[in-house]
């Protein structure tokens, strides 16, 4: 698909930048649009290639097509990356077919290093006998949101991974920034690490608990069959360090939730989205979600 004559953009009204949206193929537009090393994160969420009805893209080919595809648009995204930067690719499966994400971070295991596995947990249950003494827990509780699955041999499908690539595998992050407080007070002394500070945050760790935000209505239309949360490449970017993020990227925009992440945290952006209604839908909610009205302007490139 060649590149929308138009890309749209969106200046931030706190004048920290833009966010850059551009209806076209993500492999053309990263190899023409993006300089080499000028991306600090990227945030995306590909086809999985398990059968998805997406409107402009066969979820259907080979799985050996498949992974050359992966290959070549993440080697454009290391093209671009900057050497500390940070790649965060979610990436999910189902039940019949579970190698596809252990499949992808093989094939990419060439490009870059694998610093972090992230489990993004969508629905938990907890059951009150297995967690002692907890204050506040009256009894078993069951949080989040999931797909049920109708089958004898298979679990609910409660998570997807999110896995952390870098360049070097040496890349410093801001670990607290999405911490969260000590339950025992007590350990904020102990510690070494938090000795100095007397800091009342420990690093969440890699099961990251981010829900969904649900339909109401059965008839309500979701317009898009596949997307994650702003608060997933929001908690992305926190973790990298805003103080080091001068542009995110997402290859695969979608309905712009990593722009909309963006927009929220006043950081620049750029995404590629190569179906003309999911972009005519994800202009229209990080226009929202960056406060036109307010001094955020929208615009069409020349």
């Amino acid at each position: 698909m060649t590149q929308h004559k138009n890309p749209t953009t969106i200046e931030l009204a706190s004048g920290s930048g833009a966010l850059t949206l551009h209806n076209c193929d993500c492999i053309q537009g990263m190899a023409n649009l993006v300089a080499p090393g000028s991306v600090d994160v990227v945030v995306t969420s590909p086809p999985y290639n398990l059968g998805i009805e997406y409107r402009s893209y066969n979820d259907r080919i080979s799985r050996n097509e498949y992974l050359a595809w992966t290959i070549e648009w993440a080697s454009c995204v290391a093209r671009v990356l900057a050497p500390t930067g940070s790649f965060f690719l979610n990436v999910g499966s189902k039940p019949k077919d579970p190698w596809v994400p252990f499949e992808v971070a093989s094939a990419l295991r060439g490009i870059f290093e694998l610093q972090n596995t992230i489990h993004w947990i969508k629905s938990i249950a907890i059951s009150r006998a297995d967690v002692g003494d907890y204050p506040g827990l009256e009894g078993d509780i069951a949080v989040g949101h999931y797909k049920p699955i109708n089958s004898g041999r298979f679990l609910n499908d409660c998570h997807e991974y999110i896995f952390h690539f870098t360049l070097t595998g040496n890349v410093p992050l801001d670990r607290k920034a999405i911490g969260v407080p000590y339950q025992d007070k007590t350990n904020i002394a102990r510690w070494a690490s938090t000795r100095s500070n007397l800091s009342d945050l420990r690093c969440r760790g890699n099961t990251w608990f981010i829900p969904y935000q649900t339909i109401q209505r059965a008839t309500d239309e979701r317009p898009h069959p596949a997307t994650f949360p702003p608060r997933l490449p929001e908690m992305c970017i926190r973790l990298h360090g805003l103080d080091r993020c001068g542009l995110v990227m997402d290859p695969f925009s979608g309905l712009g939730n990593t722009g909309v992440a963006c927009a929220l945290l006043g950081v620049p952006f750029v995404g590629f989205e190569i179906d003309p209604v999911y972009f005519a839908e994800s202009v229209k909610r990080i226009g929202r979600a960056a406060g036109q009205g307010s001094g955020a302007v929208t615009r069409e490139l020349e």
